[in-house]
C-alpha cells in the first residue's frame, strides 16, 4: 500500500479533508496555469504583430482593421476604442479639456486590460503561500492522530511510530508539490504581464500624442 493510500485509509475526517483541499488547490492552480499560459502567449504575440500593423496603417480605420486582425486577446482595441469614442454633450466628460479626456479614457481602458491580464495571479499567490502550511497541518494532524491511536492501544515503540509518521509526512510533500508550480507560474506570469503592461502604456502614450495633435 502506498504512503498516500495508507494515510487516506488510516486518517480521520480532518486528514482526508486536508488531502481533498490540497487536491482542489492543485487542480485550481494547474487550470489557471494552463489558461494563463495560453492567453498570455497569444497576447504577447498579438501585441508585437498588431502594433507594427497599426502604425503601418494609412489611417485610423486601417489601424483598427489591423488590430482586429492581429489583436486576438483584445488588449489594444479597448485603448483605441476609448481614445476615439465620441463624447456625449452635456456631461462632465465633455466639459473637460480634450487632452484630459483622452488621458482619463486611456487610463481607465489600460487599467481594465491590465486587470484582465492579471486575472488568476491572486489565486496562484494564495495557493503558493498557503499550500505548504496546509500540508504541514495535515502532517501534524496525522502524527497526532496516529499517536493517540497507539497510546490508546498501549503499544508505543519506535517501530510502531515510524510507519504512521512516515505516512503523515506525505502531506508535507504534497503541500510543497502544490505550492512550487504555483509560485513559479506566478513569477513567470508576473514578468510577462509586466512586459505587456509596458507595451500597452507605450501604445497609450503614443496614441494620446497622435490624437492630441490632430
Amino acid at each position: 500500500m502506498s504512503g498516500f493510500a495508507a494515510f487516506w485509509d488510516l486518517g480521520d475526517a480532518v486528514a482526508r479533508a486536508v488531502a481533498v483541499l490540497l487536491l482542489a488547490m492543485s487542480v485550481s492552480a494547474w487550470v489557471v496555469i494552463l489558461w494563463k499560459g495560453w492567453t498570455l502567449t497569444r497576447a504577447r504575440r498579438g501585441l508585437a504583430r498588431a502594433l507594427a500593423a497599426f502604425w503601418a496603417a494609412p489611417d485610423l480605420d486601417g489601424g483598427r482593421q489591423a488590430l482586429q486582425n492581429f489583436d486576438r486577446e483584445a488588449v489594444l482595441l479597448p485603448l483605441l476604442d476609448a481614445a476615439t469614442t465620441a463624447t456625449g454633450p452635456g456631461t462632465l466628460d465633455a466639459a473637460g479639456k480634450r487632452e484630459s479626456r483622452l488621458t482619463r479614457r486611456l487610463r481607465d481602458a489600460l487599467h481594465g486590460v491590465i486587470q484582465r491580464l492579471q486575472f488568476g495571479q491572486v489565486l496562484l499567490a494564495s495557493i503558493g503561500a498557503t499550500a505548504p502550511f496546509v500540508g504541514l497541518f495535515g502532517t501534524v494532524w496525522g502524527i497526532y492522530h496516529a499517536l493517540v491511536g497507539m497510546s490508546a492501544g498501549g503499544n508505543l515503540s519506535i517501530e510502531k511510530i515510524s510507519g504512521p509518521v512516515g505516512e503523515a509526512l506525505i502531506m508535507t510533500a504534497a503541500g510543497l508539490a502544490v505550492a512550487i508550480p504555483a509560485v513559479l507560474a506566478y513569477n513567470i506570469f508576473g514578468k510577462q504581464v509586466g512586459t505587456c503592461e509596458a507595451e500597452l502604456e507605450g501604445f497609450a502614450h503614443d496614441l494620446r500624442e497622435m490624437l492630441d495633435h490632430d
